[in-house]
């Protein structure tokens, strides 16, 4: 976790399209600093829970999925989260890693109750398969065991998910320099400890390790309160809807930028109000800050890493 922030920090102070405003990133601290977000991890209720290890099989299989949704207007993690839950809740082997390997397009398609292709709809059957087969090979075809070989530590966890899963390694290279972002791996993590509240499948002793999720809300959100501002080329090209290339220095600059603004954000909290703030949380209330948004426009980028 920290060659997550130590890389990302680099990009920030490096970066050519995207510039962290610390001004910004004051406002925001002091309006939060007596009230600070606690969001419920499943409050609209769309997640399989049941307080054992098929809750962990599914959270695997919901963050294998969980990426690049915008092609689809109609298309939302909802609609993953909840679909999933039903699948689960109707065939409880369903998830199985044997069962994994053998999902086709249509197959995924039935299960989330969507009458046309998935974006990236390819990816994500592939992304299936490798999980189902590399739990089945080392885990005995458990998350559950991939969760207990962490010893209590999220950081363990994300650096045993991008050994073991190639679809995880959420890393790029930027003026030479490589980058780590780890979207899914950590989220995967946060929805452990979200899930069963800090305790057991979700109880990890450095939960402060996790940064927030790269994705494409958290930097909109971000620009929207000032604490990102950026290059007038960027702004119109977001503005235009018009895709930004995986991997450029745009795209990596608005990830990256955004790990280390809300990282300063939460140092600052913390010393304001003398407690200890989560990544975690803050990622939370921004993402749903940006969801309540729905004029709110974010960067299109074609991605299996969020």
């Amino acid at each position: 976790m920290e060659e997550v922030r130590s890389t990302t920090a680099w990009v920030a102070t490096h970066s050519s399209h995207v510039t962290v405003d610390f001004t910004g990133i004051e406002k925001v601290a002091e309006n939060m600093k007596n009230s600070l977000p606690k969001v419920e991890w499943d409050f609209e209720g769309i997640h399989y829970f049941d307080n054992g290890p098929l809750t962990v099989q599914y959270l695997l299989v919901l963050d294998t999925l969980n990426f690049c949704f915008w092609p689809d207007e109609e298309m939302s993690y909802d609609h993953l989260a909840s679909g999933l839950k039903v699948t689960l809740e109707s065939d409880k082997s369903a998830f199985d890693a044997d069962r994994l390997q053998k999902y086709s397009g249509p197959q995924l398609r039935k299960m989330l109750n969507w009458s046309r292709p998935l974006p990236l709809e390819d990816e994500r059957v592939r992304l299936l398969h490798e999980v189902g087969l590399e739990l089945e090979r080392s885990f005995e075809g458990k998350a559950s065991k991939l969760v207990e070989s962490c010893d209590n530590s999220a950081a363990k966890l994300v650096a045993l998910m991008t050994r073991h899963f190639p679809g995880f390694r959420d890393h790029t290279v930027y003026k030479g320099h490589q980058i780590f972002l780890y979207k899914r791996a950590q989220i995967f993590a946060a929805d452990l400890w979200g899930a069963f509240k800090g305790e057991g499948y979700g109880d990890f002793e450095d939960i402060s390790s996790i940064t927030i999720f790269a994705d494409y809300i958290v930097p909109a959100v971000l620009q929207q309160l000032g604490v990102l501002r950026y290059r007038s080329s960027l702004d119109n090209t977001i503005k235009k809807n018009t895709e930004i290339v995986s991997g450029s220095e745009e795209e990596v600059e608005l990830r990256a930028c955004s790990v280390y603004a809300v990282e300063k954000m939460k140092e600052l909290i913390s010393k304001k109000t003398g407690k200890q703030v989560l990544s975690v949380e803050l990622d939370l209330w921004l993402w749903a800050f940006g969801i309540q948004c729905p004029s709110l426009q974010h960067h299109r980028t074609l991605s299996v890493y969020y």
